[in-house]
């Protein structure tokens, strides 16, 4: 067995374990990491762009040298060097808990237990759940599933293609990293900008590959391609938007406007505006779908990449 198809077989599997095992109730290793590089930010805050940049530079480098490491210490043993893979794909890709969650509230909101759709939407996106109505939280949920698609699968796949186990850790050491410390509250707008940063620049690749992906997977290809050229660069974010707008097209649904986040209220441009329609609660579900075949497609075109860049470097 080849190290590209350690590759292939290691992540296929990693994927494969996500869709039918989900993440672990307790000790997920994402969460530990998590919690490690919280006590980092204990130790180094302050209030300087400087020590923010430190503070990635021990964590997210952190995970890097780890998966260096151990997969410097599994390559003799292709077998091994699969097993590694499955298990650090598995880590990291969060495809099954994001699925889990959407539907959890479209079925909420189906019942119309506005309120407990209200409580559950925290566990899927930082939105202030009191200032949406059950149309409001179904956009959110909409917006968080595409979203999510690029940081929680696609860009894991793109980085552990173009790295192995070292770029599957290192992306969601920099993901998760971006959601702790990259918003722009008092504390973390100078603390997390390094963060911020580099999660744009990481992000970069999978969120275009997402896009492209949704094109095809989706039941209006040339609306996907549509609203992905006209409103994706009007996003505050660079990665999320050609993610979104390609979405709100494949689905022919509105995305974007006014949102509440953080404290703070955002008046953002609206995506698919002319063609969309508003976005009701059965497009939770088509949003999950669109979701899973865009995973799977992504899986399929980075390990091919992998091998014929490999292929190409003999």
């Amino acid at each position: 067995m080849g190290a590209d198809r350690s590759y292939a077989y290691g992540a296929a599997a990693g994927l494969l374990g996500d869709l039918l095992l989900g993440d672990p109730r307790r000790g997920h290793p994402v969460a530990v990491f998590g919690r490690t590089a919280a006590a980092v930010e204990r130790a180094l805050w302050h209030d300087h762009r400087g020590w923010g940049a430190l503070h990635t530079v021990v964590c997210a480098g952190g995970a890097v040298a780890l998966g260096a490491v151990a997969a410097r210490a599994v390559r003799p043993s292709p077998t091994a060097s699969a097993a590694l893979t499955a298990a650090a794909t598995w880590a990291v890709v969060g495809g099954t808990s994001l699925a889990r969650e959407a539907r959890t509230i479209g079925r909420a909101l189906e019942t119309g237990d506005v309120e407990a759709a209200r409580a559950r939407l925290p566990h899927l996106c930082g939105r202030d759940p009191q200032a949406l109505d059950a149309d409001g939280i179904a956009r959110a949920v909409v917006e968080s599933v595409a979203e999510n698609t690029s940081d929680a699968v696609v860009g894991a796949l793109v980085w552990g293609a173009a790295a192995g186990v070292p770029g599957l850790l290192g992306f969601r050491a920099v993901n998760t990293l971006d959601a702790m410390v990259g918003h722009r509250s008092p504390r973390h707008r100078r603390y997390g900008w390094a963060s911020a940063r580099l999660d744009d620049l990481a992000g970069w690749p999978g969120a275009r590959l997402t896009a492209a992906l949704a094109v095809l997977a989706g039941p209006d290809p040339r609306g996907a391609v549509r609203a992905w050229r006209a409103d994706a660069a009007e996003h505050p974010s660079p990665n999320a938007g050609p993610v979104e707008a390609s979405f709100a097209g494949a689905l022919g649904v509105r995305l974007g406007g006014t949102l509440s986040y953080a404290g703070r209220v955002e008046h953002r441009p609206v995506l698919n505006g002319d063609a969309g329609r508003a976005v009701r609660t059965t497009d939770i579900d088509r949003a999950v779908r669109l979701s899973r075949r865009v995973g799977l497609l992504a899986l399929g075109v980075t390990v091919a990449a992998r091998r014929l860049v490999k292929g190409r470097g003999k």
